[in-house]
């Protein structure tokens, strides 16, 4: 059974730094009479997407102005965005049309990159591994889809474009079709939730391993075990932050390759 106290502990950690020495930082709530509080994963965000004005807006400005970027950091990010383009974008959604979904995707993929790897600065957290968080990707990610293939065949055509095509009598049909079709649309809805839950679980292990691993040493802490104990912890925090750093990418690739593809198939159904 889950301690209750333990757990309104974890929700107040959602408002509220934990900094070293004890430091106990609460985040202020100027709008709480409202009922709208403001967390910890918020401000993790915001810091993200000022970030990302600040390096994306003066390289967009170099390539405008038609000045090649120089440099290992500018060449390393527009590595980055041709990868985007044409390894993800284009083969899934299309060369005629990705283009038009670069924005969103380039977007999507930095964002959550660089929420995943602010969670490896200590005492940050990492606002992926909120369900809020991601379920809020994957909600934008759905109305990406559906907006793109109503946008390219109408809401009729997109929908009716769900249906597989069946030679089937208009008695049969008139039955079928309307349950294929309810499946397909719960399909979708379905394969973009489990976006949000891939990205909240992946996050979310590797930092609870983590947690745990160094959690052994103060558990030793009074014994002579902790001598050997300590050293091992360490050296595997390590190894898993390093294996974490992978998985940052990974999941950040992941969830845009899935976007591109749900969109390539909103547009593209048949």
């Amino acid at each position: 059974m889950i301690d209750v106290a333990q757990a309104s502990h974890h929700v107040q950690d959602a408002y509220a730094f934990e900094l070293p020495l004890g430091i106990h930082l609460e985040i202020p709530q100027p709008f709480e009479a409202i009922g709208f509080r403001i967390s910890k994963f918020m401000l993790l965000e915001l810091a993200v997407a000022l970030l990302m004005i600040a390096v994306f807006v003066p390289l967009a400005g170099k390539i405008r102005g038609g000045r090649p970027p120089r440099g290992r950091l500018w060449n390393l990010l527009e590595l980055m965005l041709l990868f985007i383009r044409d390894e993800i974008a284009r083969p899934a959604i299309g060369r005629h049309d990705a283009d038009r979904f670069l924005p969103y995707l380039w977007t999507t993929f930095f964002f959550i990159l660089s929420c995943n790897l602010i969670g490896l600065v200590p005492w940050m957290g990492s606002p992926t591994g909120s369900l809020a968080v991601t379920g809020t990707l994957a909600g934008i990610a759905l109305c990406m889809s559906v907006g793109a293939g109503m946008r390219k065949l109408g809401p009729v055509g997109y929908f009716t474009g769900q249906i597989p095509h069946m030679e089937l009598p208009w008695v049969l049909a008139v039955f079928l079709k309307p349950m294929i079709l309810t499946i397909e649309v719960v399909g979708v809805i379905i394969k973009h939730g489990v976006l949000s839950v891939r990205l909240l679980a992946n996050m979310f292990a590797g930092h609870l391993v983590l947690a745990v691993i160094m959690g052994f040493i103060a558990a030793t802490a009074q014994s002579w075990l902790w001598y050997g104990v300590m050293p091992a912890s360490v050296i595997g925090a390590f190894c898993l932050n390093i294996l974490e750093l992978l998985v940052a990418f990974l999941q950040a690739y992941i969830f845009t390759f899935l976007s591109a593809l749900f969109i390539g198939m909103a547009i593209h159904p048949h």
